[in-house]
């Protein structure tokens, strides 16, 4: 699945700019509607799966998400675009947080944050495989690449159907109770909004540090800085993961990993050389492959029985909020710092909210039970 969107996305923009001459700014609305779209459905794709259960939410967005990359491919000007882009957002909208509850299901939770790591490490593998498979299917067309990317989520949706086995809740939330009940959960409230710093800084490898890395090395180190990003993800995060949870506290883990994602970024402001800041950047990459599969494990611990699809919904926010901010206010402390001479005020500022982060993090958690304490109190 995560293949067939980096198949397919990057692709978009080619296509329809540089192949058709559209605006750019046409097809950042586009784009950035499909994502507005997916991550606002989130929050009550997770709601709607303790209702009915993770599995018809899956198989339904799977679906939409194929018939949306479909039309992608034939559309001709740009509110087909649109209707097709915001119909691709609906479809990931739909099974995101229900993906995550389902995991949640069927996993025993001493076991929950390396299944995490391993869907995060498809992940990456999506995201470095993809977009070399896009850049062979645009040879043939943009339309058999939507089609093929689209066709991707329909084998998905064939594989899950035989698959996944349907739980239904055992006590189904009524309406939107779940998410009333997630966001006035004091713990997860503060946990949720403080992780919004986090994705602030997640963001920035595609914008401040993209920036400087074509500063560097020219426009060609994109290569290498994604490819540097996904490969570690994919081959340390779970040997990584396993050494840590042995170790630490989920707790600590992630304060640890987010401090390190903000020193990293600071370090980055005082790289000389592409070489030195392909260092700082797989840095950077140790704290953020850790910090997603201790994130949901904590989701997860903190969700009631019956609620776990509303508090991922809900835990969307996060991710939305902060890469909004992020996207937005990574190019202006660039631009900031380039205007007023100081090119270390970017970096600075990243830093000093990593910091920020991590104590906000250490203060949210100091009440979430240890999974051993959870276990005992179940028992």
């Amino acid at each position: 699945m995560w293949g067939g969107f980096f198949a397919v996305i990057p692709l978009v923009t080619v296509h329809f700019v540089d192949g058709l001459g559209w605006a750019a700014a046409s097809v950042g609305l586009v784009l950035g509607l499909r994502q507005l779209t997916q991550q606002g459905l989130t929050v009550f794709g997770g709601a709607w799966a303790d209702r009915i259960g993770a599995k018809p939410l899956i198989l339904a967005g799977c679906l939409i998400r194929t018939l949306g990359f479909i039309w992608m491919g034939f559309a001709g000007n740009l509110p087909v675009l649109l209707a097709a882009s915001i119909l691709a957002g609906i479809g990931g909208g739909l099974f995101d947080a229900p993906k995550n509850a389902a995991i949640t299901t069927v996993t025993a939770p001493e076991h929950r944050a390396r299944m995490f790591s391993l869907t995060s490490i498809s992940g990456n593998l999506g995201m470095v495989t993809g977009p070399l498979i896009g850049a062979w299917l645009i040879g043939v067309g943009f339309r058999t690449a939507a089609v093929a990317a689209g066709s991707v989520y329909l084998l998905a949706c064939a594989v899950l159907a035989l698959t996944l086995p349907h739980i239904r809740p055992e006590r189904a939330a009524s309406g939107l109770a779940g998410l009333r009940a997630a966001a006035l959960d004091r713990r997860f409230r503060r946990f949720t909004l403080v992780l919004v710093g986090y994705f602030l800084l997640s963001t920035q490898l595609n914008v401040a540090v993209t920036l400087k890395a074509v500063s560097l090395a020219g426009p060609g180190a994109t290569g290498p800085l994604y490819g540097l990003s996904a490969g570690l993800a994919v081959v340390l995060q779970y040997p990584l993961l396993r050494f840590v949870e042995r170790r630490v506290r989920t707790r600590v883990a992630l304060v640890a990993a987010v401090l390190t994602v903000g020193l990293s970024l600071g370090l980055m402001g005082l790289a000389a050389t592409f070489g030195q800041l392909l260092a700082c950047v797989a840095l950077y990459s140790l704290g953020t492959m850790l910090v997603y599969p201790t994130q949901q494990t904590l989701t997860a611990r903190l969700a009631p029985p019956g609620l776990t699809g509303s508090y991922f919904g809900f835990s969307a926010i996060s991710l939305g909020l902060g890469g909004a901010v992020g996207n937005l206010v990574g190019g202006v402390l660039i631009d900031l710092g380039a205007r007023l001479g100081v090119p270390l005020l970017p970096w600075l500022t990243l830093m000093g909210v990593g910091v920020l982060t991590a104590l906000g993090l250490r203060w949210a958690l100091k009440e979430v039970p240890t999974r051993e304490q959870v276990e005992r109190a179940q028992a």
